[in-house]
């Protein structure tokens, strides 16, 4: 018997072609759309990426999206409406990262997603969540509407097959290609440089974790323990640590000319001129930050080093801040921007800052204040906190010299007598401005013994990073290439600053003021010339000081960072890491 066939049992082809021949203009439409929505979205990825390398990564990716989308919701042009405002939003998020912080987005802003991030987006845009809200209302019914008229379906199978596909390619081309620690650096290039970043971090996770360290050890763990207890009704100087934001001896730059006495400044109590070798040139403050207030090396998170503050928020339970707590001391910071910034305050906090002090605390809304500003806000703290029988340790961070110096900051602030020395304009702008900061930290401390004339104070003085400038300075005829190798090589004229240690009614013991001297022993020789005792883990680093002459993680191509760590690691003082 030979079975009847009915409408029900057509095949699938025949009935999308007898629905095209009735509504053969809204077919046309719908494809036209999602066509429209491809190309669109190859237009946008056009006008941010550069070359056909970053190209072909940022399309392997918007690829990659759709086939993600489609493996859930199997509709193409729900998939291509939602990778388009994807990609919009990843891209208008990396630009506002880098317009704050001179990096584009990376992986790691969404493997780090915290609540301080998200407090600071607020910060910044107190009507975001507002708008979001009202962006959702929005869209909402604008994808109920693109979801009920998508008449296409793509098989599972399939779409999975496509995502596999472009996450082999975009692992293959990113190995043969590996991202360039410079290259978030440059503004551009945001889809593309965010996958291939991707491929980085997993690999850096995968190979050494967040921290390099030596493999564990087989047999047992030592454990850290005071060397000497600080001894009771010793009376110690209250600390006043200064990150003088990018400050260094620019007369360091062949045919530079500066003001007379310029490199008084930078002197400590003996007289003599000391390098100060930060983790980072041009950029990153928190790289020192994490620097002085541990007593680790930045370098250690490898590629994540970015992130560090935000990485060992809560993780790490040693460094100055505990060390002079251990002593009496109470701890404070004066943070000159929005505490949730790279969760500074998490951070802080967590390595031993009793009380931290941010921009809103001070009651300014603006982020870049004159240093007299900062120096005043330090004054009233510390009378405000002084007593007797706790010495105070205060962490002020100065901004008047941060970048661009192509236009002129607080002209109204110009010392008595400047004159410009008759470099370049940019040049001489910094110059006017380390003048600045110096007549205003020789205010501070003439205020400072004039409020507590018989008190004494340790004054600590450092440059977080040269200013980028320097770059083009140091060595003008270098070619670019070769001055990206010394930067990317670590070469120390690029990361040379200085720092100064200095003192009223107070003899400070300078037996660990190296000549130059790693950011990461800093709180060693604060504490040597504080008198503090040391613990048994400054104890240990301070021979890792004294036998690699002033180098911490340069030293044995960071063999003896590695080592250091996970001793740390081993006595419980690193965590999670």
């Amino acid at each position: 018997m030979i079975p009847v066939t009915t409408s029900n049992h057509r095949n699938p082809l025949q009935i999308m072609w007898t629905r095209m021949g009735a509504h053969g203009w809204l077919w046309n439409l719908r494809i036209a759309l999602i066509v429209a929505t491809h190309v669109a979205a190859a237009c946008v990825l056009a006008s941010v990426e550069y070359g056909p390398f970053a190209n072909t990564v940022a399309l392997l990716t918007w690829a990659l999206l759709n086939f993600l989308f489609l493996i859930v919701l199997r509709r193409p042009g729900v998939s291509a409406v939602l990778s388009l405002a994807l990609v919009a939003i990843l891209i208008t998020l990396s630009q506002f990262k880098y317009g704050i912080t001179q990096l584009t987005l990376t992986f790691l802003d969404f493997l780090i997603i915290d609540r301080d991030t998200v407090l600071f987006l607020h910060s910044i845009f107190p009507q975001l969540k507002t708008q979001s809200w009202i962006f959702a209302a929005i869209a909402a019914p604008v994808m109920w509407v693109i979801w009920r008229t998508d008449p296409f379906r793509v098989r599972r199978a399939v779409s999975t097959a496509g995502a596999v596909a472009c996450v082999a390619a975009i692992t293959g081309l990113s190995v043969i290609y590996p991202e360039q620690p410079w290259e978030p650096f440059q503004g551009v290039n945001h889809i593309s440089n965010l996958a291939r970043s991707g491929v980085v971090s997993v690999s850096h996770l995968t190979s050494t974790g967040w921290i390099e360290a030596d493999p564990p050890k087989l047999i047992g763990s030592a454990q850290a323990t005071p060397l000497a207890e600080c001894e009771p009704g010793k009376k110690r100087p209250n600390i006043i640590m200064v990150l003088d934001e990018s400050s260094f001896d620019i007369s360091a730059a062949p045919g530079i000319k500066v003001p007379a006495n310029y490199r008084d400044y930078f002197k400590s109590a003996d007289g003599k001129q000391r390098a100060f070798v930060a983790e980072s040139a041009g950029g990153p403050t928190w790289y020192t930050e994490f620097n002085v207030l541990t007593g680790l090396s930045a370098r250690s998170f490898g590629k994540l080093k970015f992130y560090v503050t935000r990485i060992a928020a809560g993780k790490i339970s040693r460094g100055l801040p505990q060390a002079l707590q251990r002593c009496g001391y109470r701890t404070f910071s004066m943070y000159p921007t929005y505490g949730d910034f790279l969760s500074a305050r998490s951070f802080q906090t967590s390595a031993g800052i009793e009380k931290f002090v941010d921009m809103a605390d001070m009651g300014v809304s603006e982020d870049m204040q004159p240093d007299r500003f900062y120096f005043d806000q330090a004054l009233q703290l510390i009378s405000r906190e002084k007593s007797a029988d706790q010495p105070l340790f205060v962490l002020v961070y100065l901004t008047a010299n941060h970048f661009p110096w192509t236009t002129s900051y607080r002209p109204d602030l110009t010392p008595a007598g400047w004159i410009a020395p008759g470099n370049t304009a940019e040049v001489d702008e910094y110059i006017r401005r380390q003048a600045m900061t110096a007549a205003d930290y020789k205010s501070f401390v003439a205020k400072l013994k004039a409020d507590h004339p018989n008190d004494p104070f340790l004054l600590v003085r450092f440059g977080d990073h040269q200013p980028a400038i320097s770059q083009k300075l140091l060595e003008p005829k270098l070619p670019q290439a070769s001055l990206a190798n010394r930067i990317m090589t670590h070469d120390l004229r690029y990361y040379k600053t200085y720092y100064a240690i200095n003192a009223l009614n107070y003899k400070p013991d300078m037996s660990l003021a190296l000549e130059t001297l790693d950011a990461a022993y800093l709180p060693l020789a604060v504490q040597e010339a504080a008198g503090v005792p040391l613990d048994s883990t400054f104890s240990e680093q301070k021979k890792i000081m004294l036998r690699c002459k002033g180098l911490f993680y340069a030293c044995k191509e960071g063999a003896e960072a590695r080592r250091f760590n996970r001793m740390l690691i081993d006595a419980g003082f690193v965590k999670h890491l």
